[in-house]
This record gives C-alpha cells, structure tokens and sequence, in this order.
C-alpha cells in the first residue's frame, strides 16, 4: 500500500466492510464501543432475522469506529461535544456540534485498509 493510500500515522487501518470484520477491529481498538455494538445487532439484527437494518448499522458504526480508532480525533470531537453541551450560546452550540458532525462524517468515509 503507498502512503498515500494508508491512514493517519499511528492509527489502525479500517478493517473489511463487514460486520464480523467491524466488531474484531472494535474489539481490538475501541473495546469501549462493544456492549453498545453488540446490544445494537441484537436488538437490530439478530432479534428480529430482518437483513434490510444492516447497511444503516454498518454506517453507523463504520463512523463511530473510524473516530474511535484515532484518539487524538476522538477526543477532539468529544471535546467539541462537550463544549456544545455548556455552551450558553446557540449559535456557538451549533457551530461547535456542526464541526463535530463534520469531523463525523469525514471520518466515516475511511475506505477498508486506509
């Protein structure tokens, strides 16, 4: 892979677009996302035997793993979180979660391996 195509230094790649693939990497990287993740599948997934919730599962943790994978960006967006939460400005508060969607959003784009 070239450095082009690889993540941030230091951060671990994406892992396969799966949902096995996705609970490793979060097992391995992120274990404080895991009781959510797998309460998520069985409520979603696993309860019901319906396939059609998967892609927007996977979307949602794709996007909550490839912030977590990266500390320095996860605590950023967690620091603009929190500081919209005590903001006594609206349109701080809203500058400061737009941001931290932004950042969100970026991230959840991470392709398998980069």
């Amino acid at each position: 892979m070239s450095p082009a195509a690889e993540g941030p230094p230091g951060v671990p790649p994406m892992p396969e677009r799966t949902p096995r693939a996705l609970r490793e990497a979060i097992a391995r990287r992120a274990p404080h996302l895991l009781a959510d993740f797998d309460a998520h599948w069985k409520r979603a997934i696993a309860d019901t035997s319906d396939l059609g919730p998967v892609p927007a599962f996977m979307a949602r943790w794709w996007g909550e793993y490839a912030v977590a994978r990266d500390p320095h960006l996860d605590a950023h967006v967690t620091d603009l979180e929190a500081r919209a939460t005590e903001a006594t400005d609206v349109a701080e508060a809203k500058r400061l979660l737009e941001e931290a969607s932004h950042m969100r959003h970026l991230a959840a784009r991470a392709e398998p391996g980069r």
